[in-house]
């Protein structure tokens, strides 16, 4: 065999080149890793630092964002009705604010009806539905006042809408930029009533009853539906009543709805029957102002002498 025929064998120098270029090259190719190692890295960091100060800025805001406040016209936690169905009027109370109860009439000129209901209660529809005309009636021509505290009582019994919520914000939102339209649209809810366990009615539909009940400031009521602006209002003096006691009464705390006061005197008789609630009005009404009567002192007649 010639040696032309045999392969040539690199040299020795020609081998430590080639080991030096690939050293070179894999220098190279770990540099490269490396930036982008570190690349990833300080994205990751970044990403991670504008994340904590979104965080810090959000619970910055929250914490200098005042709480929201209860709606005007329902200082007591309910809404005090009188002659001519006019809403009394107070100003909205702060978000840590006791209600101010209201003092019952001492004159005896007017029975005080109060109520506790919630908006999805089937009994409290009941109620409503049955005595509404009368209890008008009442109030309206100055006999009576009604003080109505919407309680969400069942807002987890709506297949998740929190339809008692939504249907208190809204009350509470049509008392405070239209108390006058408050008896509407409370009789507007009960008349449309939807069944415990349902999805209740769409924030939407609430809004129609609104316009329908003739509320002046539809669109700001509208506005403060969407907000549920009033959602943490409805929740404490819920939280309230439950604790108890119930102002003006005996009662020491609310254990179910509808709750129902005349004189501070607890209702617990037919929900459909109105009679039966008229008569326990009058009864309350004469436990309340009467008075034990004088026996008459008889007066000595003057006699003729015989």
């Amino acid at each position: 065999m010639s040696n032309g025929d045999l392969e040539r064998r690199p040299s020795n120098g020609e081998r430590r080149a080639a080991t030096r270029d690939k050293a070179r090259q894999l220098r190279e190719a770990h540099r490269k890793q490396e930036r982008r190692r570190r690349a990833v890295v300080r994205t990751s960091i970044i990403a991670v630092v504008v994340a904590a100060a979104a965080i810090v800025a959000i619970v910055i805001v929250s914490s200098i964002h005042p709480p929201a406040h209860g709606p005007a016209n329902m200082a007591s936690d309910g809404i005090l009705i009188g002659k001519g169905m006019k809403a009394e009027r107070t100003p909205s109370t702060a978000p840590d604010a006791k209600p101010v109860v209201n003092k019952p009439n001492a004159s005896g000129g007017a029975v005080s009806i109060v109520t506790y209901i919630d908006y999805l209660c089937p009994y409290c529809g009941e109620f409503e539905r049955t005595n509404v005309d009368q209890i008008g009636k009442l109030v309206d021509s100055g006999a009576a006042t009604i003080e109505i505290h919407p309680i969400p009582l069942l807002a987890s019994h709506s297949a998740g809408t929190k339809y008692s919520l939504r249907a208190d914000n809204a009350a509470a939102c049509v008392a405070n930029y239209d108390p006058n339209s408050f008896w509407a649209f409370n009789k507007a809810l009960f008349e449309n009533q939807p069944k415990e366990n349902t999805a209740g009615l769409t924030d939407q539909q609430i809004k129609d009853l609104v316009k329908r009940a003739g509320v002046k400031t539809y669109d700001a009521v509208s506005k403060c539906i969407d907000d549920g602006r009033y959602d943490s209002w409805a929740q404490n003096a819920l939280d309230r009543t439950l604790t108890g006691p119930i102002p003006n009464s005996s009662v020491k705390q609310l254990k179910g709805t509808p709750l129902v006061l005349v004189n501070g005197k607890q209702y617990q008789g037919s929900l459909t029957d109105p009679d039966e609630f008229r008569a326990f009005i009058v009864k309350a009404q004469a436990d309340t102002y009467s008075t034990p009567t004088p026996t008459p002192t008889p007066t000595p007649t003057a006699t003729s002498a015989g």
